[in-house]
């Protein structure tokens, strides 16, 4: 019996409506009624990457230089007695966290790259110390990844708590893609897991076992985002991709993301190094952007203060100077829409503690988000 080609077109539709989408068709809206102002609160800053808020209310803020400020009152202060930062390219001082009880044992974690050790170069370190008046004290070195190399890439790096105290951090893969990333005996492309002060948590899943023991995860590029989930408690972040193929993850126990074997992206120049974007034993991202928009920074909003965004998640896009507000339902990125849009080099973005978001742009300052 002939087909129709009113009946093929109407099997076509059909088949095109009930398709599942694909991880990066997801349209993005450009804030259609702006509820909101954004309110400079910290200015003259070169290169904000980590902020993070004291019990007071004032913030900490790294300079990808080396300097940590602490501002408040309108005011800044340089602290003193900051280990030395190996400042190149991306490297610097990097991302600053409390511990989740800072009140009671005044901890706090920051990452920064480093020339420890015999190699020329630097690479991605994780210490901790206490805060006296405007001086570091109790400086301690918990991790220090190795090789040093003189590359300017991919040093990572953000810093997370989980609900049962465990310290996770990201290090990227330092620009040597064929060999970090998919190596569980080398530092790089990877996110580690620690106790609070710095011990190997034994259920990590290369104790034991033929691998570093902090690594958690690998096959990671360059995670310049992390955040908790409020809900489900679990750790995502997202990927620096290449040019196109940034990606958000959710982090598992032992999980491989791919890198490079796998990606959405291709090489800067435009030509492919990799022809898959699927393998067995690999995990996907839960989505994924292409064209990249250069991810930095990310945070889940709690606060009542902005109820239309509540329960989904904040990203910052160092290439087109704008927030982006992914919408969430469940583990699937519903809608996409832009929020400070022209705003500058998003490096940062988070909610604090007094249930505000704040934004952090490179040459500029930090940014306070103000509904209307």
């Amino acid at each position: 019996m002939k087909t129709s080609l009113y009946s093929i077109v109407l099997l076509s539709l059909l088949v095109a409506c009930n398709a599942p989408k694909k991880k990066n068709d997801v349209a993005l809206t450009v804030e259609p009624e702006r509820g909101y102002s954004t309110e400079k609160v910290v200015d003259n800053l070169d290169n904000p990457w980590g902020m993070t808020w004291l019990p007071d209310g004032s913030m900490l803020i790294t300079e990808k230089d080396g300097r940590l400020l602490h501002a408040k009152d309108g005011s800044k202060t340089e602290i003193k007695n900051v280990p030395k930062v190996y400042n190149r390219g991306q490297g610097g001082l990097l991302d600053i966290e409390l511990h989740p009880e800072y009140s009671e044992n005044g901890w706090m974690y920051f990452t920064y790259a480093s020339e420890e050790g015999d190699e020329n170069g630097g690479n991605t370190k994780l210490s901790r110390a206490k805060l006296d008046g405007d001086a570091l004290t109790n400086i301690e070195d918990l991790y220090k990844a190795t090789p040093n190399t003189t590359r300017g890439q991919h040093f990572g790096s953000r810093i997370e708590f989980d609900t049962d105290g465990f310290l996770y951090f990201s290090i990227g893969e330092r620009g040597n893609r064929d060999v970090n990333p998919q190596d569980i005996n080398r530092d790089g492309g990877k996110i580690y897991r620690l106790h609070d002060d710095g011990t190997i948590p034994q259920d990590n899943p290369f104790v034991g076992k033929d691998g570093l023991d902090a690594i958690f995860t690998y096959g990671n590029r360059n995670p310049q985002g992390m955040a908790i989930h409020p809900t489900t408690g679990k750790i995502w972040i997202h990927e620096h991709g290449p040019k196109g193929g940034d990606e958000i993850n959710i982090i598992e126990k032992g999980a491989n993301y791919g890198w490079p074997v796998v990606s959405y992206g291709v090489n800067y120049s435009g030509t492919s190094f990799t022809d898959i974007t699927e393998k067995e034993g690999m995990t996907q991202p839960i989505y994924y952007w292409t064209p990249s928009i250069a991810p930095c920074g990310m945070d889940f909003v709690t606060s009542d203060k902005y109820p239309d965004w509540k329960g989904h998640l904040l990203v910052g896009s160092l290439k087109f100077n704008y927030v982006e507000l992914v919408k969430l339902k469940g583990t699937e990125v519903i809608d996409r829409e832009k929020i400070a849009v022209d705003i500058g080099r998003v490096r940062n973005v988070k909610e604090a503690p007094d249930g505000y978001i704040y934004i952090a742009v490179e040459g500029d300052g930090i940014y306070k988000v103000v509904p209307n």
